[in-house]
């Protein structure tokens, strides 16, 4: 009954993470340094951190952070944009970048205009149960 009284609440999975992610840092050997990240990576991780902390997938983030090397502050999102000569407009600017990525791969990348500029539509205008079904099974819009 606790069992299930703990995942209809959803702590189940949160103490089943926080686990994973103290085993993590436990077995983590802090005496062999890590390689340098790369530019490429430093952004990788970052966006993918952006999409965890927004997802509230905090233990998750910070194990892919002490897994990284990955800096504990995170990079600024203007910054973020800017390397990625991403321009945003103001509703994208409340969602991950990452978010308005896929989005933008997901209309085939078709602007009005000759900037790299992300468009105005997001992923969160798509139906819920269309997300998690795999591509071939998703309605087509």
């Amino acid at each position: 009954v606790l069992r299930d009284t703990l995942e209809k609440r959803g702590a189940l999975g949160q103490i089943k993470a926080r686990i994973r992610a103290e085993v993590f840092n436990a077995l983590d050997d802090q005496s062999e340094p890590r390689p340098p990240l790369s530019r490429e990576n430093l952004l990788i991780n970052e966006l993918i951190r952006e999409y965890l902390e927004y997802n509230k997938y905090k233990y998750a983030a910070s194990v892919l952070t002490a897994e990284s090397g990955q800096p504990e502050l995170p990079l600024d999102r203007q910054f973020l944009s800017k390397e990625l000569n991403i321009v945003e407009d103001t509703n994208g600017k409340s969602v991950p970048l990452l978010y308005g990525i896929i989005s933008h791969f997901l209309h085939g990348g078709k602007e009005e205009s000759i900037q790299n500029t992300l468009p105005k539509v997001s992923l969160l205008n798509y139906p819920k149960q269309n997300l998690g079904k795999a591509p071939t099974e998703r309605n087509q819009k």
